[in-house]
């Protein structure tokens, strides 16, 4: 038995399929490999019911039996990051399996767990530690004194593997947009440099009144202007510094043809909205959220097709759709200038649909965020029910006060 303080893990093992699946290697996308082999904790927090006894509420038998189960349809899940002999990264579909582990704590509460931000510490505590890092999927389960836990979940729907409807074109990449993000390293001035985090909730009232005021606007525009705007200010750029902010764009309905509903695979583009720093944080809200706006209408099928050539030339360094040897992978884990902004939307995702018998979570969140210029636009009780979203911000200490003030200021004054 493993302990790391609060929390003791009490078992770790790996849960393959229960029925054969394909044994294979799996075809990257330059999509997928532009996002490297990084995983991304979260995590669920329950309580159980009053009716529950102690012995059947998330049973953990039962739970690696359903993971069983779900993993026969989800094999990639089962599978590890490897090469092909090109030297291409793939997923082995190996059913070697997830990694499962239960552990207990009998000092912390769910209410100790829902009241952390997102930090380190929280990883530590409720994420299992990923050894080998070639594994694909790792869950913990951690029951605390009070009966709750968190865990993470699958949805049993048919999936389509096939990435390859997402290959690069043979013929030259074109030129390449200048809506596209392309910087793959993250750099940061100053390694040193401290990275604070803060969770700033945005109310349904606060949120309807910011998007009314952006001309009717999707929350993400409106959300994202206003933080794009406070950051500027809070960051004290140079009135002439260009301020870029970045987010990604589902492109399954942008590609032609459409990819299928199912598709399982990294289906995003990161495009950029850019401005001087001065233009920016003076504007009306509306006219920065035009500038959002316009960029995500702008993604279309030849732009998607021009991102995928670009990063199959930067990933593997070919101008084809395959081999050439993969370039040492250059995404790393540090910080965005400050300049950029990263905004990551997880709005109407079924973050909350994680109902394994004893409904949805009552928290659902990153259990880390430490690159500096990272944000998350969560909905605050799952698929926008409540209205109301949680900002998760991440970026460098000395500011990240003052930016909380002044959202919060500016959100003040449209509900008074």
């Amino acid at each position: 038995m493993d302990s790391t303080g609060d929390v003791q893990v009490l078992e770790s093992s790996f849960v393959a399929q229960s029925e054969a699946a394909p044994k294979k290697g799996l075809w990257l996308s330059p999509l997928d490999l532009m996002q490297g082999n990084r995983h991304t904790p979260t995590v669920y927090l329950y309580h159980r019911h009053r009716a529950s006894s102690s012995d059947d509420f998330f049973d953990v038998t039962r739970l690696k039996a359903s993971l069983a189960k779900a993993l026969v349809i989800f094999y990639p899940l089962a599978g590890r990051f490897a090469v092909d002999d090109n030297g291409r990264p793939e997923i082995s579909c190996n059913g070697e399996g997830a990694l499962f582990v239960v552990a207990r704590s009998h000092r912390l509460t769910v209410d100790d767990v829902g009241n952390m931000k997102p930090s380190p510490e929280l990883r530590r505590l409720l994420v299992p530690r990923v050894e080998p890092s070639s594994i694909i999927m790792a869950i913990q389960v951690t029951f605390f004194r009070n009966g709750g836990d968190h865990a993470a979940a699958l949805e049993l729907e048919l999936p389509c593997h096939d990435r390859t409807l997402l290959r690069a074109r043979r013929s030259p990449p074109p030129a390449l947009s200048s809506k596209l993000y392309t910087a793959l390293t993250l750099t940061d001035t100053d390694p040193r440099r401290p990275i604070d985090s803060a969770v700033l909730a945005v109310s349904k009232d606060q949120v309807a009144a910011l998007k009314r005021l952006c001309g009717g606007t999707s929350t993400f525009c409106a959300v994202g202007a206003v933080v794009w705007q406070c950051a500027c200010v809070a960051r004290r750029l140079p009135p002439d510094a260009e301020a870029r902010v970045s987010f990604p764009v589902n492109v399954r309905r942008k590609v032609r043809p459409p990819l299928p509903d199912r598709y399982f695979g990294n289906a995003i583009v990161r495009v950029c909205a850019t401005g001087a720093a001065r233009d920016i944080a003076a504007e009306a809200p509306a006219s920065v959220a035009r500038r959002i706006r316009r960029v995500i209408g702008e993604t279309d099928d030849e732009l998607v097709r021009s991102a995928i050539d670009y990063f199959e030339v930067e990933t593997m360094g070919t101008s084809g759709g395959g081999g050439g040897g993969a370039r040492k992978n250059q995404l790393t884990r540090g910080s965005l200038p400050e300049t950029d902004l990263r905004i990551i939307s997880w709005l109407g995702m079924p973050t909350y649909d994680a109902d394994f018998g004893w409904g949805s979570p009552l928290v659902m969140s990153r259990a880390e965020s430490i690159r500096g210029g990272f944000v998350y636009i969560v909905n605050d009780d799952g698929a926008g029910r409540g209205g109301g979203v949680r900002v998760l911000m991440s970026m460098e200490a000395q500011n990240i006060k003052e930016m909380e003030r002044l959202l919060y200021a500016k959100l003040s004054s449209l509900v008074l």
